[in-house]
């Protein structure tokens, strides 16, 4: 009974590390729309690759996630090939904003996950 506990209470603090360790996962959509909000937070978005350049393990790259598109700045990370399906998290940079619209979000990335589309 008493390792019953301790295994449950172990499990929840460490279920609650987990959580609040991770960021949270946007739509492209939400980001840009209000990308004020999310300066300098650390977010998440997934989504498909349509473009990539990138030299020496930096460079950009653009994910569509079917509500907006994104370019994401790698420093450390390369660059991964078009087509190939990302979880990436980082820190939302506000670009340009010229009469009410915004026309460039960046999120510099901190960490990846990619899966290759067949």
């Amino acid at each position: 009974m008493k390792n019953k506990r301790m295994f449950l209470g172990l499990s929840i603090a460490v279920l609650a590390l987990a959580l609040t360790g991770c960021p949270e996962r946007r739509s492209i959509n939400d980001i840009t729309s209000d990308p004020g909000r999310f300066h300098d937070k650390e977010v998440t978005i997934v989504g498909r690759v349509v473009r990539s350049y990138g030299a020496l393990d930096k460079g950009v790259f653009e994910i569509d996630d079917g509500t907006g598109r994104m370019w994401v700045f790698s420093e450390k990370h390369g660059v991964p090939s078009k087509d190939a399906y990302v979880g990436v998290s980082g820190r939302i940079v506000p670009g340009v904003t010229y009469a009410g619209r915004n026309y460039m979000t960046v999120l510099r990335e901190t960490k990846r996950r990619t899966r290759e589309t067949k």
